[in-house]
């Protein structure tokens, strides 16, 4: 539904977006993935035909943003970070005059029929007569999303969509963009990690420009990581870190933490070797009490840094900290 080749835009000297390259598939959310300033927002400004590329391009639902312009566009809708909302009109006015802009060769009930359904779809409708300028971050952000769906297109690009929302409304926005997959092939910016954990199906990360990993979380935490790990949990304070690192197939064993009460171990093995049922029946044969045996992974931040910290110390401690919080 969209692809884009070799995209690279420059401004001056700077160069923005250096050789990106992207697809996304109908009815996917892709986490468009990137630090401030990475290029994330100008990639979004070239995919909508806000501005043209230096090189590459853009096309999406079979036209070319820049040699059928007004096709693409005709199938997409964008909402910036900063919706592009007029506070002396009320919601539904706003929504109207966007409707005469999109749908203008439809019939009034039509396009009032279509404006319905997107305040409706996206919660908006109780605040139909309160004038853009007296609403909250939130239904701001809310009417911005019913502009863009107003007209039903097959792709829609949101840039930073949660920006600045409190939690509620961050819950809120995601499971209204969450509703809208299938329906709709949607590219998501963000710098928010957990919003792409909880709402994409596969992610594109972007650094000074540059594209440095395609795939699902779940792809990049087995291809960073390396080896499988496993936290264990045995009752009291007992020393099981020989016996462990006596399974077959097991490459480290230490002592994540330690209480009167249980002992935490995160046993590491190679990829290859799932050594759970080993690492239970050691523990249950030694007469231990099994507490928790889980699987740990990366988490989306760890992965972020590893991608994108330059510097390899200051990536560990930042990683650390990262899985600390996690």
């Amino acid at each position: 539904m969209i692809e884009v080749q070799h995209l690279t835009k420059r401004y001056g000297p700077v160069t923005a977006v250096d050789d990106v390259s992207f697809r996304v598939e109908k009815g996917e959310i892709l986490g468009f993935l990137g630090p401030n300033g990475a290029g994330k927002t100008t990639t979004m400004r070239v995919i909508t035909g806000y501005m043209p590329a230096t090189e590459g391009k853009a096309v999406v639902a079979g036209y070319d943003v820049f040699t059928h312009p007004l096709e693409a566009k005709a199938r997409t809708g964008y909402l910036p970070e900063t919706p592009p909302l007029y506070s002396d009109m009320t919601v539904r006015e706003y929504l109207t005059f966007v409707s005469r802009i999109k749908l203008g060769k439809t019939t009034k009930a039509e396009r009032a029929m279509r404006v319905d359904h997107a305040m409706k779809r996206t919660h908006v409708d109780d605040m139909a007569n309160r004038h853009c300028g007296k609403l909250s971050k939130g239904y701001r952000q809310r009417v911005g999303l019913a502009q863009a769906i107003l007209h039903d297109p097959e792709v829609l690009v949101l840039d930073e969509p949660t920006a600045g929302l409190d939690p509620k409304q961050i819950i809120e926005t995601r499971d209204l963009i969450r509703g809208l997959a299938g329906d709709h092939t949607i590219v998501l910016s963000t710098h928010i990690l957990p919003e792409v954990a909880q709402t994409c199906q596969r992610v594109v990360i972007i650094n000074r420009g540059r594209v440095v990993a395609i795939d699902t979380p779940d792809n990049l935490t087995h291809q960073l990581k390396g080896a499988a790990t496993l936290y264990v949990q045995i009752d009291g304070r007992t020393d099981a870190s020989a016996a462990l690192s006596a399974i077959p197939g097991v490459s480290k064993v230490t002592v994540a933490d330690q209480h009167e009460q249980f002992t935490g171990y995160e046993v590491e093995s190679e990829s290859t070797h799932d050594v759970r049922r080993d690492v239970a029946r050691t523990i249950v044969d030694q007469g231990w009490g099994l507490l928790e045996l889980r699987p740990t992974r990366m988490s989306l931040e760890q992965i972020f840094l590893e991608l994108t910290t330059e510097d390899p110390e200051e990536n560990a401690q930042q990683a650390q900290a990262g899985g600390n919080a996690a």
